[in-house]
């Protein structure tokens, strides 16, 4: 029986064209989407060329959940980071309170051939939990992490258009993110961390009477943690090579980054095992006041990622709104450029209401930038006159009341 919105679908034979006739190098791309009793979607399928996708329609229509829907494809809670329960249709019909399980079904063309990708959410029986399906190529897999080996994708929401006005914890997951999409392991690392994280936080309020648990739980963060420092360090070190001078995005400032925390400065003064030593010790140290102020005050919950405009040499914070719309614009492309020239194949950009703080002259950089990377671009926008000029490069989709029209 196959799980919900996980039907079998026909794949035709391998003919992944290796380079697109446009845009030079090809990147992962979508050739047929379908939702099932997603968000406000009964039913939708698209089929779909190489090139960039614009979706244009009037606020509410279902845009961004087109994206979210694509978003699920890789590993993780999708970019609203919802709860999986949440992301299901509401039968207005059948109640308020009853809906059906959701699923999101795709078609890939890769570098390796095509794939076919779905991913549903199994309602928890009494007593369980929600669960998330991931079948590729009609096999049942073990867990979402393996659909990293066959697809990545980038995201930039207007949410984000604040990530460096926030606090870091928004950074961090924007980092981890980057991480993650070269490094499946990392989400593994930062899951025992945090894991044992609050084990320790649990244990010292309960007295810490079982010294020798709360030495073996220090022990994990030590040595997870820091392998999530040097994580971060490295993703950081081979994205700026991206965001400065040739190889930075036309017409979008270069960029300094950096990954700052006491973890990631001990990794910069010594090797990760002089680290973990230090990590360890301070861990110990901290007991007392971790108690009191009733949080970790050290590690890589802690750090965060500091950007810089090197047209101004200002600090990300205190730019302008276009400013660092244009720096987050540089973040993600830098990153597909990196992701190209590493692996060969660009990543899915899913672009929510990119228009959005750029201007004109920035905008057009934009298209002609994700034209020349080749990959499949998916951008939202309100008022389809804003891509006019990609006519004849793109292809273009209405979307009005949950309902998707070429």
């Amino acid at each position: 029986m196959q799980p919900h919105g996980l039907a079998k679908l026909e794949i035709p034979p391998d003919t992944v064209p290796q380079r697109n006739a446009v845009s030079g190098p090809v990147g992962i791309s979508v050739k047929r989407l379908t939702l099932t009793d997603f968000r406000c979607y009964h039913h939708q399928r698209l089929d779909l060329d190489l090139g960039p996708v614009v979706l244009t329609g009037p606020n509410g229509a279902g845009k961004t959940n087109l994206l979210e829907g694509l978003s699920f494809l890789v590993p993780g809670r999708g970019l609203r980071r919802a709860r999986l329960g949440d992301v299901v249709r509401r039968n207005p019909a059948a109640g308020a309170s009853r809906s059906s399980p959701w699923g999101v079904a795709a078609v890939l063309r890769t570098p390796q051939g095509e794939v076919e990708i779905g991913t549903a959410y199994e309602a928890a029986t009494e007593g369980g939990r929600d669960k998330r399906i991931v079948k590729v190529n009609g096999e049942i897999a073990k867990n979402q992490a393996v659909l990293a080996e066959h697809v990545s994708a980038l995201w930039l929401t207007p949410q984000m258009d604040r990530l460096f006005l926030e606090g870091p914890g928004a950074r961090r997951r924007f980092l981890d993110r980057l991480v993650f999409d070269t490094d499946p392991a990392h989400a593994g690392r930062v899951n025992a961390y945090d894991h044992a994280l609050r084990e320790r936080m649990r244990l010292l309020r309960d007295g810490g009477a079982d010294a020798d648990w709360l030495s073996t739980l220090e022990d994990t963060m030590a040595k997870r943690g820091v392998a999530v420092a040097a994580a971060r360090l490295d993703v950081v070190r081979r994205l700026a090579r991206h965001l400065t001078g040739k190889r930075g995005a036309e017409g979008f400032p270069s960029a300094e980054i950096a990954a700052m925390g006491e973890i990631e400065t001990w990794l910069g003064e010594g090797p990760a095992l002089a680290a973990e030593d230090r990590f360890r010790d301070r861990l110990a140290a901290e007991r007392g006041r971790d108690t009191t102020e009733g949080r970790g005050r050290i590690g890589p919950h802690r750090s965060d990622l500091a950007v810089r405009h090197l047209g101004n040499g200002e600090a990300a914070a205190v730019c302008s709104t276009g400013e660092q719309k244009a720096l987050l614009v540089a973040l993600v492309l830098a990153t597909a450029r990196m992701r190209a020239d590493e692996q060969g194949t660009a990543p899915l950009l899913l672009l929510d209401e990119i228009a959005a703080h750029l201007d004109a002259r920035r905008l057009e950089a934009l298209f002609d930038e994700i034209i020349r990377l080749g990959a499949q671009v998916w951008m939202t926008g309100t008022d389809a006159a804003l891509f006019q000029s990609l006519t004849g490069r793109a292809q273009f989709f209405n979307v009005a009341d949950a309902t998707v029209t070429h």
